[in-house]
């Protein structure tokens, strides 16, 4: 398993918690607070590109 810095989680109102982590090599991972050992993970470049189409509203109709 890699070594994961994990951020704190960030939760929503009675919704499940995410966790966000970076490991040394470049690579950034995302899970539900409580099973880190069961992520998604891809490139810090992956996952800033997410964070910013997000906050562009592209994933809005998911709500």
């Amino acid at each position: 398993m890699p070594n994961i810095t994990w951020e704190e989680p960030y939760c929503g109102e009675g919704s499940a918690c995410f966790r966000i982590g970076t490991d040394a090599t470049g690579n950034a991972y995302i899970a539900v607070s409580g099973a880190e050992d069961h992520y998604v993970t891809d490139t810090h470049d992956a996952l800033r590109a997410l964070i910013r189409d997000i906050k562009a509203g592209k994933a809005d109709h998911l709500l």
